[in-house]
């Protein structure tokens, strides 16, 4: 593996407005990885960032070339590409034939489209999301729906449980980056085993593409001002209005169940909105974003091997932005690089006078909030900040599960503590009892 791998970097609660740009991505990886094996190194390098062009200058890219040469054979072919979205990064794989075996060739793209990853391995074989156990098909429908109107038109859809109804209903709520509208993240798909397991036991999901990610769809620009009013809460509260609209869904039992990001802003989302019956926070953060990376990534840097290094890396640029991100004097329209994410100074503005678990503290609705122990991107110091602030309300449920990670799976490496990045590389589902206890509290209202 050459340069900057991923797996410290996918970690990390990047945020990402807009990652378009006019060039497509697929095509683009694609003519590099030719440039590559045609030994046109200066124009490989022509399209890295200044930190890959330091670590991987045409001479190194030529003795690494040699290596795969000698490692797998005579090159043959390009085979496929494929493209996706990773906390603030697009991915872009190039398959490769050799004469030995298929390779990946995996190229981070920063939201300017300059390289800011390259590494390559054979290719594994393919791991399909597969239904948990939980999950009963026969017991629900989907169908595909559109949330929000206007130039953002985000496509979704409507898990609704057998019969009549009216069902309660839970709207799903993003983490950071351009997600998904399963919060797809490698093999796992948390949100739709949420969807699933939820319909399964009688309560209607909605969930959708997060606007970031149809915007670099689009390959508009990225907007110069742009705010999590804009990237979540217009669309989470816009999904609300759409349940309370459809006649099978019970108006009166309207959810917003935020993950990650989606749980800080779920307080904000309901805030105001009468349609909203409560909330449930799984993993939300009562800190400043900017803080919580430089957190992730001290802790990361203890790491042993190649992720320990990696953000031993990163962390003094996440330090550098955190300090003009608590600048006096941020700009609206001020850049921020964010470990290669481009960022408006407007996104922390508007975040600077908002407390999640203070406005939570202010709701008048019922609450749930969950927290796995083994999760190291949003800590049980993050769980502790919720309940001293809801200490006094009434209508809080609190609940945490031993040796669960933030995708509320269980954790890839043994005994206790903070899970490691091998957690979001491994297969798994959202555990059962995390899908059973927001059926009890929900069906119990």
């Amino acid at each position: 593996m050459y340069a900057k791998s991923m797996s410290a970097i996918a970690i990390v609660s990047l945020l990402l407005v807009a990652t378009s740009v006019a060039q497509d991505p697929q095509t683009q990886g694609k003519a590099l990885v030719s440039d590559l094996f045609a030994r046109q190194f200066d124009k490989v390098t022509a399209q890295f960032d200044e930190r890959m062009k330091g670590a991987l200058p045409s001479s190194k890219l030529a003795e690494m070339l040699d290596t795969i040469l000698a490692q797998y054979g005579p090159y043959r072919t390009i085979t496929g590409t494929r493209e996706g979205e990773l906390q603030g990064f697009r991915l872009v794989l190039v398959t490769c034939q050799f004469e030995k075996t298929s390779v990946n060739f995996r190229l981070a793209y920063d939201s300017n489209m300059h390289v800011a990853g390259l590494f390559y391995a054979p290719s594994p074989p393919i791991v399909e999301w597969k239904a948990p156990d939980y999950a009963k098909q026969s017991t629900f429908t989907e169908k595909g729906v559109t949330v929000g109107t206007g130039q953002y038109q985000l496509p979704g859809t409507l898990t609704l449980p057998q019969g009549a109804g009216p069902f309660p209903a839970v709207v799903l709520v993003h983490g950071s980056g351009p997600n998904d509208q399963d919060e797809t993240i490698g093999p796992n798909k948390p949100f739709k085993d949420l969807a699933w397991g939820l319909a399964s036991r009688g309560i209607a999901v909605l969930r959708y593409a997060k606007r970031t990610l149809v915007i670099a769809q689009m390959k508009e620009p990225p907007p110069a001002v742009f705010t999590v009013k804009e990237e979540t809460v217009e669309d989470a509260q816009a999904a609300v209005s759409w349940l309370a609209k459809t006649s099978a869904i019970d108006p009166k039992r309207i959810y917003v169940l935020g993950h990650s990001l989606g749980a800080m802003l779920a307080p904000r989302i309901a805030t105001g909105d009468k349609e909203v019956a409560g909330i449930i926070l799984m993993a939300g953060s009562t800190r400043p974003l900017e803080q919580s990376i430089v957190e992730q990534l001290k802790y990361l840097a203890t790491l042993p091997g190649k992720n320990g290094e990696e953000a031993a890396k990163l962390l003094p640029a996440a330090e550098e932005a955190a300090k003009q991100i608590q600048s006096p004097t941020l700009a609206p329209t001020a850049s921020i690089n964010l470990l290669g994410a481009r960022i408006p100074g407007s996104y922390f503005l508007d975040l600077r006078d908002y407390h999640p678990a203070e406005t939570a503290a202010g709701l008048e609705i019922a609450m749930l909030v969950l927290q796995g122990d083994r999760d190291y991107q949003v800590t049980m110091k993050d769980f502790e900040g919720w309940k001293t602030a809801l200490a006094g309300h009434s209508g809080v449920t609190f609940k945490t599960y031993p040796g669960l990670t933030h995708l509320f799976m269980p954790s890839a490496a043994p005994g206790t503590g903070p899970g490691t990045p091998d957690d979001y590389t491994k297969p798994g589902h959202v555990f059962e009892a995390v899908i059973s206890d927001i059926t009890s509290w929900i069906l119990a209202k």
